[in-house]
């Protein structure tokens, strides 16, 4: 972790390299996520109703609880998981603190959203498929920014951008820290 936090990442080959890998097993996610998704319905009322409350004209069986519970028992794990990895890499790109929270928070969210939207189709009211279309559409669109601004951060980052706190003046300990110090390019504190 230690390349991550103070941006030497940006220098170390190998470093890059395992996130690079990562972030190519992360875009067959993607694909595999939306080829999953347009394979089973689309981006329509019609089609997301149809695939979780079943329909007569199509012979399609509605949603079993427990087959959607076993689904919503991986999916939560693994996304937990793959967001956890990929939000924490935006901790330490070098852009504004404001747009890194939104980074984090917008994958996440969409995330539940695209899991919770199926359950509230299936029981809870179909007006809710419109719910699911928006969650499938938001984490597709935030796990692609993600990707792109990692990728980014790599090969074009710059370490200028990376803070440190330092202490606050007349206190003493650590507990009392500011967060407007970088590192400069030799490693020392500059503001």
């Amino acid at each position: 972790m230690r390349f991550v936090i103070t941006g030497e990442w940006s220098r170390n080959r190998l470093l890059q390299l395992i996130i690079v890998i990562f972030v190519i097993y992360v875009i067959g996610l993607w694909l595999t996520n939306a080829l999953l998704y347009f394979q089973k319905m689309d981006l329509s009322y019609v089609s997301v109703t149809e695939y979780y409350l079943g329909s007569e004209e199509r012979f399609l069986q509605p949603r079993s609880y427990q087959g959607m519970l076993e689904v919503s028992h991986f999916h939560l794990f693994a996304m937990g998981l793959l967001l956890l990895t990929l939000t924490h890499l935006m901790l330490f790109v070098p852009i504004s603190p404001n747009l890194k929270a939104w980074l984090i928070i917008i994958p996440f969210f969409s995330a539940l959203v695209d899991e919770g939207g199926g359950w509230l189709v299936r029981f809870v009211h179909p007006g809710f498929a419109y719910l699911k279309i928006a969650g499938f559409l938001a984490l597709e669109i935030s796990l692609a920014v993600l990707v792109v601004i990692c990728l980014w951060s790599i090969f074009r980052g710059s370490q200028e951008h990376y803070r440190q706190p330092r202490p606050v003046a007349g206190r003493r300990g650590t507990a009392d820290i500011e967060e407007n110090v970088g590192l400069g390019a030799a490693g020392e504190m500059v503001e």
